[in-house]
């Protein structure tokens, strides 16, 4: 398959090194910006195109890897041309497939969302790590397999999903990555009420945050869970819990936007820990959480 790509930035450049360096052979770039087409072409080994239609009609896939709010525009141009026959694919984690390339059975061509479970964080060196990345596969039945014989052929993990749970894959992805810093941010928060200057409360999570993090990737999440749910220690819970009751309405940091008032952050602690109690209870099935359960819903 000749691949092309319409679009020059992070996920452009890293995919297209990742393949080129796995023997594919990349087409080359088109790029409304020329510099960062030639720039791409020089790092995959590939061309720069300063027309569309000949990348189009030199390539066997497509990826259009331009910003999210860009990528139906850009569809729309891309069938302007003879498409038919070919795979056409953005790497949006929200869009689907059908919802990104309206209309593309009339074209002849075939549409695929393949997203990176994965923060691309630099163009020239991200494709490193594209090795450990799981991707998420949707789209046209019809060649989807072809998709998937590129993604086995150069040793990528992937997942087949349903376009319709696109919205739960991302929002997934969200609450992994971005709502995480939310979780650390409340941690932050209340180790600040114990005198801990934002940067030092940052400082001393990174070990804790890191180690166990790692424990979840390495040994799976009955394996990680410590704390006094998992030994089912009722009465620290219960001084948890109290422990957000002082000062009662009063904001943890005035009335700034965004910041929780203690009752606020009591429910947080009482959702999270209702959703770990499956946890415990699968780690320790001898173990009775009956009377933690019945606290975390009063």
């Amino acid at each position: 398959m000749r691949i092309g790509f319409i679009g020059a930035g992070k996920v452009g450049f890293t995919l297209g090194k990742y393949f080129s360096k796995h023997g594919k052979e990349i087409t080359g770039y088109y790029s409304r910006n020329t510099a960062s087409a030639e720039e791409a072409a020089e790092f995959t080994d590939s061309r720069a195109f300063d027309n569309m239609g000949e990348l189009i009609e030199n390539s066997d896939v497509l990826f259009l890897t331009v910003p999210d709010g860009s990528i139906t525009d850009v569809y729309r141009q891309v069938a302007q041309c003879p498409i038919r026959g070919k795979l056409i694919c953005h790497c949006s984690g929200a869009l689907s497939a059908r919802l990104a390339f309206p209309d593309i059975k009339e074209t002849g061509a075939y549409g695929y969302s393949v997203h990176p479970l994965f923060a691309v964080s630099s163009k020239y060196s991200a494709y490193e790590e594209l090795a450990d990345v799981f991707f998420a596969v949707e789209g046209d039945e019809e060649r989807i397999g072809d998709i998937e014989g590129l993604m086995k052929s150069v040793w990528l993990r992937y997942q087949r999903i349903d376009g319709e749970n696109k919205i739960g894959y991302h929002c997934a992805a969200a609450i992994a990555s971005n709502l995480m810093v939310g979780l650390i941010k409340e941690s932050v928060d209340i180790l600040g009420r114990c005198g801990f200057s934002p940067e030092d409360a940052v400082s001393a999570l990174g070990p804790l945050v890191r180690g166990n993090v790692q424990h979840v990737l390495e040994d799976g999440l009955e394996s990680s869970l410590t704390g006094p749910l998992e030994r089912g220690d009722i009465g620290t819970i219960v001084k948890h819990l109290d422990s957000f009751d002082a000062e009662n309405e009063e904001k943890v940091h005035g009335a700034d936007e965004g910041v929780f008032t203690r009752e606020e952050e009591k429910q947080l602690y009482k959702l999270l820990s209702k959703k770990i109690l499956p946890v415990a209870q699968a780690k320790h099935p001898e173990r009775s959480y009956e009377e933690i359960k019945k606290l975390l819903n009063e």
